[in-house]
């Protein structure tokens, strides 16, 4: 009788190489802009070396959390998503930073409800859809519940306001729908009712209509509108083949805003090369893959929505901030995942790498 499979150890160090990459880099593009804001050229280092030690012994739980009492927190979890979100909206519990609610704040840390949200949404889903399997397409019973339980939740991410977090959220959703059966006629129907709503989002409210004019034209306004992706493309084209060297970036210097969070990857670029972006990108591909794989080898529903989620989570979210930062996509406020400073992301992500890697011992052997 062979015994139960083991973990997938591929995915595991291509999540380590990632997180190593992260704390690094973290290192590489704050000491300065640390040092200037704290006097501590090492205070992002360590704060995100914390969060990556924590968010370590949470993946390490969850390799060894039986993924199918997750079936049971599915409510609980979407519930508590919903009261966190809600929760940053209420003034005087909500911290307020760069004209977003989108934090509650403890003492010194912080804590992003988005983030948690994902996670939990995800969860929920898989379990809603493997509990709606046989009217999975059904408008009343299956489509229309699933639509508006997850629209409730990206509403309340919306008003935040984070529109490229409830963007997201919406792709993955429709993904999620896609794949387990649903009509493509309601999919689709859905995304068209939705356009108005987001071209009215898009062009009535001023920080992102100029965020979708510098995308069409970057070159307009230089040193306005279109300053930080202007500067994300002198970044990432200066490193050449092989970069300037770890540490020799100049964008980081105070031109490009955000270089150790949403724009990390533009320093990556710079100070190592095309060929340091492309191992990371290869990184990030090799999850997918991984991801994929053990979503289509488990033997049931529930398991297989849940690593698809996760895997969808990281790797669009990350395929997302890579095409900001190279100009093919508008400003979205999405980091990089395993990489971008940030304990809520990375704690979450390595929490659901620790449910994909625990749903990888019970892949079907053929």
């Amino acid at each position: 009788m062979k015994g139960p499979k083991k973990f997938d150890y591929i995915l595991l160090l291509t999540v380590l190489a990632l997180v190593a990459c992260g704390v690094v880099m973290v290192y590489s593009t704050s000491a300065i802009l640390a040092g200037e804001r704290f006097q501590d050229p090492y205070y992002f280092l360590k704060r995100q070396a914390l969060f990556a030690g924590i968010g370590l012994v949470a993946m390490v739980v969850m390799m060894f959390f039986p993924y199918s009492l997750l079936k049971r927190l599915a409510y609980p979890l979407l519930l508590l998503s919903i009261l966190i979100l809600a929760a940053v909206l209420i003034p005087g519990i909500g911290h307020r930073a760069g004209g977003s609610m989108r934090w509650l704040k403890f003492q010194s840390f912080s804590f992003q409800p988005s983030e948690f949200a994902k996670l939990g949404l995800i969860i929920f889903l898989a379990y809603f859809l493997t509990k709606k399997e046989d009217k999975i397409r059904s408008f009343s019973f299956a489509f229309l519940p699933t639509v508006l339980l997850s629209g409730f939740v990206i509403a309340l991410v919306a008003k935040e306001p984070d529109f490229g977090a409830a963007f997201f959220l919406t792709v993955m959703v429709f993904l999620l729908l896609f794949v387990s059966g649903a009509r493509v006629i309601y999919i689709v129907s859905a995304c068209l009712a939705a356009f108005p709503v987001a071209y009215y989002l898009l062009t009535n409210v001023a920080y992102r209509y100029k965020r979708l004019i510098s995308f069409i034209r970057p070159w307009e306004d230089p040193t306005g509108t279109s300053f930080q992706i202007v500067q994300s493309f002198l970044s990432f084209g200066s490193g050449g083949l092989f970069g300037l060297g770890l540490g020799e970036g100049r964008q980081k210097l105070f031109f490009l805003p955000a270089p150790h969070t949403d724009f990390i990857f533009s320093i990556i670029g710079e100070e190592l090369g095309l060929v340091g972006a492309m191992i990371v990108i290869l990184l990030f591909f090799i999850f997918m893959v991984r991801g994929l794989h053990i979503a289509l080898s488990l033997g049931d529903r529930f398991g297989a929505y849940l690593a698809l989620g996760i895997t969808l989570m990281i790797s669009l979210q990350a395929l997302i901030n890579m095409g900001v930062v190279l100009g093919l996509l508008p400003t979205k406020g999405l980091t990089l995942p395993f990489i971008s400073y940030g304990g809520t992301s990375l704690i979450t992500n390595l929490g659901g790498v620790g449910i994909l890697l625990h749903l990888s011992t019970h892949r079907e052997r053929k």
